[in-house]
Formats: structure tokens, C-alpha cells, sequence
């Protein structure tokens, strides 16, 4: 079984849904969801309430354990690019030896406003090559990136594995 780390901004019932499915198949062991918005986490909460949800910012985030999947689908994109080269570390601290890295970005070096609701968000990306620099700086082998992928509804996925700690 595998101890899960999801990281979200907006998708706390899709994030419910996933680790139920985990559960029930002794698939995840222990899992932790970190979302920046009340009322997605309050979602969250009301759809799997037995999980730890945890409402933080991500850029300063310590959890105090390491997990095996650390997902951050539809969230890390959502930062500044000066905050998404600071966010490796963060995930290298919470990453057990071997942990699986799953992250969306944009599918190239960009910035732009737009407005989820009411309320405006950013969406920015650095370059493939500044963020495979950076995998790498931090000891994560990208297994693999499939920009705007049309399995992932357009998408730009990566798919990394942490060897930080193993001998």
C-alpha cells in the first residue's frame, strides 16, 4: 500500500473520489490532501471526511512524513514561475526514496490571467527544459511528459520519480 500526498486548488471531489477508490482497494495506507480553498476542501471533506485535509498554501508545506505519490494536478500551475522553481525542494522533502511524482504544468514557458468564478487566477508555466533542470537539481528522473495531451483532456503531464535517499 502506498502513503499519498495530493495537492489542489480547486478539484477536492474529484481528489474524494480518487483516493475512495484507492481505499477500498488497500491501495493507499495513509493519505494527506493539502488544498488552498475552503470550500474545496470543505467538499473534500464532506465526500471522503475520514481523510486528513489539510487548507494550506503549498509553497510552505511540510506535511512531517514522506509519501510514495505526491500528486499536483490542476494546482502547481496555478503559482507564480518564480514559486514553481522554489516548489522542488518542497516536493523532494515530502518524497519517500522512489516516490512518484505527478504534476501538470503548461506546456510552455508562459503567463496568463484567467478567472475561475469570481475570482482571478493565474496560469503559468516555465519552459520543458527549465522544469527537466529542475527534476533533475532536486533528483527526480522525469519517466514522462505528454504536453497537452489529449488522454488528460489537453493536459501537459509530467511523470517523475524521486531517488533522492536511495542507495
Amino acid at each position: 500500500t502506498l502513503n499519498m500526498a495530493l495537492l489542489s486548488t480547486l478539484l477536492g471531489f474529484v481528489f474524494a473520489a480518487i483516493l475512495s477508490c484507492f481505499a477500498a482497494r488497500n491501495i493507499v495506507r495513509n493519505q494527506a490532501v493539502v488544498m488552498v480553498m475552503r470550500r474545496m476542501l470543505d467538499l473534500f471533506r464532506g465526500n471522503l471526511p475520514d481523510a486528513r485535509a489539510v487548507l494550506a498554501d503549498m509553497r510552505g508545506l511540510s506535511l512531517g512524513q514522506q509519501f510514495d505519490v505526491i500528486v499536483a494536478w490542476d494546482s502547481f500551475f496555478h503559482l507564480p514561475r518564480p514559486n514553481q522553481s522554489t516548489m522542488f525542494p518542497i516536493f523532494a522533502a515530502q518524497a519517500a526514496p522512489g516516490a512518484r511524482l505527478l504534476l501538470t504544468t503548461g506546456p510552455s514557458d508562459s503567463e496568463a490571467m484567467g478567472q475561475v468564478g469570481p475570482d482571478p487566477v493565474i496560469h503559468a508555466s516555465l519552459s520543458p527544459d527549465a522544469y527537466r533542470a529542475l527534476f533533475a537539481a532536486h533528483a527526480f528522473e522525469v519517466l514522462w511528459f505528454r504536453p497537452e495531451d489529449p488522454e488528460f483532456h489537453r493536459h501537459s503531464v509530467w511523470l517523475a520519480r524521486y531517488s533522492g535517499g536511495i542507495a
